[in-house]
């Protein structure tokens, strides 16, 4: 990442910290002020990108890309003992598929 980019992002974090509201105007300045010249157009799109977001709390989600399966399987776990029968459904259509693809009556190397 370039340097602008990378003092941009942190003015943005810093901002963020403070409980500040994260727009171009104070990105350009807390840049500036650290000697990094950051074009005014990167500012706004950044500003822009991040606008109504809690970027705290976007910090703290980045690994969480697992809480989305986990409320699926909370749910289907609510509904009783159809949960591993689907899933045993699932895994014999899978299976049925793999199966079908080798029977196309050629091999790799024919």
């Amino acid at each position: 990442m370039a340097t602008s980019e990378l003092a941009a992002t942190y003015a943005a974090l810093i901002l963020a910290d403070d409980g500040v509201e994260i727009t171009s105007d104070k990105l350009v300045a807390l840049t500036n002020a650290a000697g990094v010249e950051v074009e005014p157009i990167w500012a706004t799109l950044l500003a822009k990108a991040l606008e109504g977001k809690n970027v705290k709390e976007l910090l703290s989600n980045v690994g969480a890309g697992g809480a989305a399966p986990a409320v699926g399987g909370a749910t289907s776990a609510a509904a009783g003992g159809a949960a591993p029968e689907a899933t045993k459904e699932e895994e014999k259509k899978e299976e049925e598929k793999e199966e079908s693809d080798d029977d196309m009556g050629f091999g790799l190397f024919d």
